[in-house]
């Protein structure tokens, strides 16, 4: 799977971090370290050096920048491990502390907001009474840090999922993703730190570019706790197998920005301000790891379809039944619930239309039901395989050929409908009843409940922020919603009101 491939800068993947064994053109490279050229260790030289490295970073406005700076640092002995701690409380920090300077000054903060118990907050406060003019952005640094919501999305196959949470502190926002491989003990494949201007579509854009790799997410709104559980398993069995596999290059890439173990520093220190986790940490490579991985990976052959070309593939479908003949006699007609999944509280519509409907036609009744604009990708997935669009890349089959009662012809059959695949609008059909034909026009609606949510707000998750925002005067955003929807007031907007009788005019006169 490959849930981000666009919008943001791709961290480095594992192989890329372990040390590379090919000789450089020209032959062996000298390498300029104390074991390596037999020079000595000069502690005073490392100090400088790592002073002077921080002037850079004094005069940025975001403290993320300084604590990126931090991690990085941190990042360098992380996976090596022996005595670094002890190097840092015993020999750098201290060191640190008698250069009263506001370098040396912002690299103590630095490494003191992203590591505990290494004694750096102590002795930065030491250079600040000491008259030490701190950079611009300790002040930001201090306030405290808030979380977001935090959410989980799964492939439905145990192989692999991605945490998503976001943290706000002095109306700057940001956001990580980690890439979970399950079968590779549960550890990060992968993380992503994401601008805050992009937290709004990161839902879409997961979804969307797992979509276009053949994979099928379900999204959930997680415990924090268990949200910081998961991700902190994740990047421990991560880092036991980089100690394992002597991972090399840890800090940043000039081009492609802070490498994974300088995002893993940095998210921990952020997972502490979620809620303690209330059973234990879990063990690397115990019995119970190892017996829910064999698990998961007798749950992934079973429910894997077969390999085609290196890409999976969905099993054969049923094969789909007959259309209706014309001697056949006209079609019965349905009444179907269509429920918007995830909604609460509920959103449905009830319609009647008559069952040799095509799925075409049902696509853009739905439309003008729910009030959608039909700026997207849909697809109805059925028992008899995935109707939309012709796409050979998403095994979509041709729609138009197609009709309801083809693929739900009985009470209770049910088919869901998926529109827009960022947004991930999942709605579920269900056939309630068969009825005679009755004077009248066709379809129609003869009942529902509240307003749907319009277009491109983000689904569930976002429709319920908007809600939020626009019952609030006093929210920052809410003036912007209210532009965006091209209302004058939040008296104009009422996600209680439905009107079956506004929908079928509305059926009735589309062309």
């Amino acid at each position: 799977m490959s849930p981000v491939s666009r919008g943001r800068k791709k961290t480095k993947s594992r192989q890329s971090v372990r040390r590379d064994l090919t000789p450089a053109p020209g032959g062996p490279q000298e390498c300029d370290c104390p074991e390596c050229s037999g020079t000595e260790f000069d502690p005073g030289v490392f100090i400088n050096e790592l002073i002077a490295s921080a002037t850079v970073h004094l005069d940025v406005e975001d403290p993320l920048e300084a604590e990126l700076f931090g991690a990085s640092f941190a990042a360098a002995g992380e996976v090596s491990a022996d005595g670094f701690t002890e190097a840092l409380s015993g020999g750098i920090v201290p060191a640190l502390a008698l250069v009263s300077s506001t370098e040396s000054l912002g690299v103590l903060l630095a490494i003191d907001a992203v590591l505990d118990g290494v004694g750096a907050g102590d002795a930065a406060r030491h250079l600040l009474t000491a008259g030490v003019t701190a950079p611009a952005w300790a002040g930001e640094l201090k306030e405290p840090v808030t979380a977001g919501p935090v959410r989980r999305y799964s492939d439905g196959i145990g192989e692999a999922s991605i945490l998503q949470c976001s943290f706000e502190r002095a109306g700057r926002t940001h956001g990580f993703l980690i890439h979970v491989d399950h079968l590779d003990c549960a550890a990060a494949a992968d993380i992503a730190l994401v601008p805050g201007e992009m937290l709004d579509g990161i839902e879409k854009m997961v979804v969307a570019d797992a979509r276009r790799s053949g994979v099928r997410l379900t999204a959930e709104d997680l415990d924090p706790a268990e949200l910081r559980w998961q991700a902190e398993r994740a990047l421990s069995a991560r880092l036991d197998h980089d100690r394992d596999e002597g991972a090399a290059d840890l800090g940043d890439d000039d081009d492609e920005g802070p490498g994974y173990h300088s995002l893993a520093v940095l998210l921990r220190a952020r997972l502490r301000v979620l809620p303690e986790p209330s059973r234990p940490p879990a063990t690397h490579g115990d019995d119970a790891g190892k017996a829910a991985l064999e698990q998961l990976a007798q749950l992934s052959a079973q429910a894997r379809s077969i390999q085609a070309g290196g890409r999976l593939r969905r099993p054969l479908a049923p094969k789909l039944p007959a259309k209706r003949k014309k001697s056949d006699g006209p079609a019965p007609i349905l009444q179907i619930k269509v429920s918007l999944r995830g909604a609460k509280p509920p959103i449905w519509r009830r319609l009647e239309l008559p069952g040799d409907t095509s799925l075409a036609d049902l696509h853009h009744i739905l439309q003008t039901t729910f009030g959608w604009q039909d700026g997207h990708m849909h697809v109805f997935e059925t028992p008899y395989g995935e109707f939309g669009v012709a796409d050979r890349e998403l095994e979509h089959r041709a729609e138009k050929p197609v009709t309801l009662e083809q693929v739900a012809p009985a009470t209770g059959d049910k088919v869901r409908y998926l529109y827009d695949f960022g947004d991930n609008w999942e709605h579920e059909i269900v056939v309630e009843k068969i009825l005679d034909r009755t004077a009248g026009a066709y379809p129609r609606c003869t009942g529902g409940r509240r307003a749907a949510p319009p277009d491109d707000c983000g689904g569930i998750w976002g429709y319920t922020e908007l809600v939020e925002i626009l019952t609030d005067p006093t929210h920052p955003e809410h003036a912007d919603r209210l532009e965006w929807l091209g209302l004058r007031s939040a008296a104009d907007f009422d996600p209680s009101h439905f009107d079956a009788a506004a929908v079928t005019t509305a059926l009735t006169s589309r062309g």
